[in-house]
């Protein structure tokens, strides 16, 4: 996955933002304006923070060379997942835990906002 289709693939999503909070090079993506993926334009190889499970993080980090811990971020909750050694799709499914591991959080009215989107 390059970085446009990683971009199209977060911002598709219902809520979700895209800022750089943090610098010009640290694109950020926020669904109701809770963090749940990251990226250092600058970074080659790319790669992408996912927040993740803590249990599901440990073994994706034994399984996968290119997913390790988060870096400047929670180890515990946060995975650094290297673009170009992961399939498309795991990524896309990586992607897609995160988000919904955000959203899980939100309080009820702002998931029911989420919902009227």
């Amino acid at each position: 996955m390059n970085i446009e289709e990683y971009r199209e693939y977060c911002i598709a999503k219902k809520g979700v933002t895209e800022s750089f909070p943090f610098d010009e090079v640290t694109l950020v993506f926020k669904v109701m304006g809770k963090m749940f993926a990251l990226c250092g334009l600058d970074h080659v190889p790319l790669r992408i923070n996912l927040k993740c499970d803590p249990d599901r993080a440990i073994e994706l980090r034994e399984e996968h060379d290119g997913i390790i811990e988060g870096w400047h971020m929670s180890k515990k909750h946060w995975n650094t997942v290297y673009l170009d050694s992961i399939s498309k799709d795991l990524t896309k499914e990586l992607i897609d835990h995160s988000y919904d591991l955000v959203v899980s959080k939100l309080t009820k009215k702002v998931k029911a906002e989420l919902e009227g989107l």
